[in-house]
């Protein structure tokens, strides 16, 4: 069997990633007369890569985040009260395995959202199955969509190891089917031991009103706050700090 062949085989069996590398292998096996097994080896190294890649790229298209952000990247120092050390602990991820939830609650542009999207990328990273969406946006997506894609949705979040609910009350009020979707994910992600990250700008202290309806409020907060941590972030708005670069920017041009 010729090289070409063999390349042809191996994509027939779904083994791309040896088929990627085998004319590169080959050189260097005969270049440094490396032993069959070496060889043998790094070509199924190579596929095992090539596999954890496509599935790690997979993972975070489901996931439905719209950016790769990560805590090292976060400036602390522009806010030096925000609970740094917590949001390291959440990064760890033991807060999925204990089916735990978290809250994190704080002024607008403080990097909540930030936050939330490192911890739900690592996840991905990590082989977790994840859905981040931005709570009323999708809210109002779902009161919209058909019975068999309301089924759809609701399947992937409830069966999803994390769901992170990003802004939630952005519009203070919500609809009543908002409000019941967001009892519902509660209850059932608790009864699953789903775990949940909320962000949001309002204080737990209003969520009933936001709801319009006090009972319902404490229904919800009652199950997320079970097994949870609140992270409050206070401080000045990093948007505000990029506005304002930008302007200064404008002006001396």
């Amino acid at each position: 069997m010729t090289l070409t062949e063999i390349e042809r085989t191996l994509r027939e069996l779904r083994l791309s990633g040896i088929a990627a590398t085998l004319n590169t292998r080959v050189m260097q096996a005969q270049s440094s007369q490396q032993p069959l097994l070496e060889t043998l080896a790094g070509l199924l190294q190579d596929e095992l890569d090539r596999r954890h890649s496509r599935l790690t790229e997979r993972r975070f298209k489901q996931s439905r985040l719209d950016e790769r952000p990560t805590l090292g990247d976060f400036d602390w120092r522009f806010n030096p009260k925000l609970p740094r050390q917590a949001c390291f602990e959440l990064h760890t991820l033991k807060f999925i395995a204990d089916g735990a939830n978290a809250l994190i609650i704080g002024k607008p542009g403080t990097g909540k959202s930030h936050v939330a999207k490192a911890v739900a990328y690592h996840a991905t990273l990590q082989g977790h199955d994840v859905r981040y969406v931005e709570a009323d946006t999708e809210f109002a997506h779902f009161a919209l969509a058909s019975a068999k894609e309301q089924t759809t949705l609701m399947r992937s979040y409830l069966e999803s190891d994390l769901l992170v609910l990003d802004d939630l009350f952005l519009a203070r009020r919500v609809s009543d089917a908002a409000a019941e979707l967001l009892q519902t994910l509660v209850h059932q992600r608790y009864k699953r031991r789903g775990s949940i990250v909320v962000t949001s700008n309002r204080v737990v202290q209003d969520w009933g009103k936001y709801l319009g309806d006090a009972t319902m409020g404490t229904t919800i907060l009652d199950r997320l706050m079970h097994r949870a941590v609140m992270l409050e972030f206070e401080g000045r708005s990093y948007r505000m700090k990029e506005a304002a670069a930008r302007l200064a920017i404008a002006v001396e041009a």
